[in-house]
């Protein structure tokens, strides 16, 4: 039996299609990731995974019961072991955090102190809802949710508006309520690259249709289109021939009709030499762990990485991809 599954998922709002025939299954423990562009279907499909909005066509299925209808069949929004933190989750004012929560939690004092530890808000117990900052308060309504000790947590759109302090402390929060509270999750960001290294599985959505499931590892390095390819950073995008040519790629790669797609990285940067294809550096960019290189080779822009601290703009250096790099794109 699968943990979830939804099967022909359809719901247009407002005579505006917003999903469309969605298909798919998570296993109890998974780690699932949805990605898409603003206005893809992300929001609308956890809402209906929550019970919160019904499909127009379609069932999801949590631990082989069926998540009912709202109007039609149950009054009140929401299903039985799923919990669901929306972009507009509210604190109510002027309380201990400690009296929000006990009001919330069925749980005794050890597992309570557990989860508060997960959830990084110990210390903010005897803090006043209104003193909290906002990467605090979302903490915090993510341990009042946690403390009905639902099996499947949704987290819709978690690190927006955040600052780089407070969205490192909520991922580990995010990482450790499925490692040590065994709660699965799903997790839509309009920015993937914050779930890259937590998420076991995504599902890429383009106008509420899914274009791609898969693993971190192919979602990044093998995406189905250049939409999903753009999604998890930047690229390079070259014909076949010219790749084989700029490249040193093998002859054979000239009568491919695909578009070679290569990330920064695949692009290798050294000191230019007489046997190496050459480029020349028009901009770098440092970016903590890397420098960014823009190339120009022979009129087209690569834009590649590098760890030397010494490179130069109009530097002429050597470019080169280590054999099997890239992936091919249909045109």
């Amino acid at each position: 039996m699968n943990f979830l599954k939804a099967t022909a998922l359809t719901k247009s709002i407002n005579g505006y299609p917003v999903l469309n025939n969605i298909h798919f299954t998570q296993q109890k423990g998974q780690r699932l990731a949805i990605a898409g562009e603003t206005g893809s279907g992300k929001s609308t499909l956890l809402k209906i995974i929550a019970g919160w909005i019904p499909p127009d066509e379609g069932e999801v299925w949590f631990e082989g019961e069926r998540v009912k209808k709202v109007p039609a069949e149950k009054l009140i929004p929401g299903h039985p072991g799923i919990a669901y933190l929306s972009q507009q989750f509210e604190l109510p004012n002027f309380l201990a955090v400690s009296q929000v929560l006990e009001y919330a939690t069925n749980l005794d004092a050890k597992d309570a102190a557990v989860l508060y530890e997960v959830c990084r808000i110990t210390h903010l117990l005897q803090r006043r809802t209104d003193e909290l900052s906002g990467g605090e308060k979302q903490r915090v309504a993510i341990a009042r949710l946690l403390t009905g000790a639902p099996r499947l947590l949704l987290l819709d759109e978690p690190y927006s508006n955040l600052d780089m302090g407070h969205k490192n402390i909520l991922k580990e929060v995010i990482r450790d309520i499925s490692l040590r509270l065994s709660i699965s999750c799903i997790l839509v960001s309009h920015d993937p690259l914050d779930t890259l290294p937590w998420a076991d599985s995504f599902i890429v959505l383009r106008a509420g249709k899914i274009l791609q499931q898969g693993t971190p590892t192919v979602i990044y390095k093998q995406p189905s289109d250049i939409y999903t390819a753009a999604l998890f950073g930047k690229y390079n995008l070259l014909s076949s021939p010219v790749a084989a040519t700029l490249l040193g790629l093998p002859a054979a790669e000239k009568a491919r009709t695909e578009l070679l797609m290569l990330r920064p990285e695949d692009i290798h940067i050294g000191h230019a030499s007489p046997d190496a294809i050459s480029a020349t550096i028009m901009h770098i960019s440092f970016l903590g762990s890397h420098y960014e290189v823009e190339l120009h080779l022979d009129g087209h822009r690569l834009i590649g990485h590098s760890q030397s601290a010494g490179l130069k703009e109009n530097e002429i250096v050597s470019v080169h991809t280590q054999p099997g790099s890239g992936w091919y794109l249909q045109q």
